[in-house]
């Protein structure tokens, strides 16, 4: 496996390359952005088809923007923040996420620290993320499973950072009182 340096310079080449219209970079570009997105998407759907619905439209989005990228080095960035809105859209579509938004709580100020979370739910934190609102659950997986900062995750789907930390609060919150409830069963 390369290191991540090493990585982000083969993805910024094929940025270029494909910018610069070799069809065979932007192949290997989308396939990369298929391979970054897709963990993410199908978690957030909670459907492997709805997933690849998606995707498909991302890829695509991808695709004729690329040309905007001005950043190759941001691709990721940008690559996640284009699935972020398509996903949210495909939600939004769905209802699920219109019933589920209402419980978020206001948002924190932004010098206001989340709460840690406990040892074990790191481990079971994919399968705990269904029972969670769809607004909590990106900042979730952004954050804990694609490793991004609370910043990088702000960027991403374009909220302030109060925002996001106030999601995390919140899905924390409800993640905890999901493993309470199967501990006193």
């Amino acid at each position: 496996m390369p290191a991540p340096a090493e990585d982000a310079r083969g993805t910024v080449w094929l940025v270029l390359r494909a910018q610069a219209g070799d069809r065979a970079a932007l192949e290997a570009l989308l396939a990369h952005a298929d391979t970054l997105l897709r963990p993410f998407a199908t978690l957030m759907l909670r459907d492997a088809d709805a997933a690849d619905d998606v995707l498909q439209d991302v890829l695509l989005l991808i695709y004729r923007k690329l040309g905007t990228l001005r950043e190759p080095r941001a691709f990721a960035a940008w690559a996640r923040r284009t699935a972020s809105r398509e996903i949210f859209r495909a939600l939004r579509r769905r209802r699920a996420h219109d019933q589920l938004h209402d419980e978020l709580p206001p948002d924190l100020p932004d010098n206001a620290d989340p709460p840690a979370p406990p040892d074990d739910l790191l481990q079971r934190l994919p399968q705990l993320l269904a029972r969670v609102s769809p607004a909590s659950r990106a900042v979730l997986a952004l954050h804990y499973l694609d490793d991004l900062s609370l910043d990088e995750t702000a960027a991403v789907l374009d909220l302030p950072t109060g925002t996001v930390k106030s999601r995390l609060a919140y899905g924390l919150a409800t993640l905890r009182r999901a493993l309470t409830e199967a501990e006193l069963r």
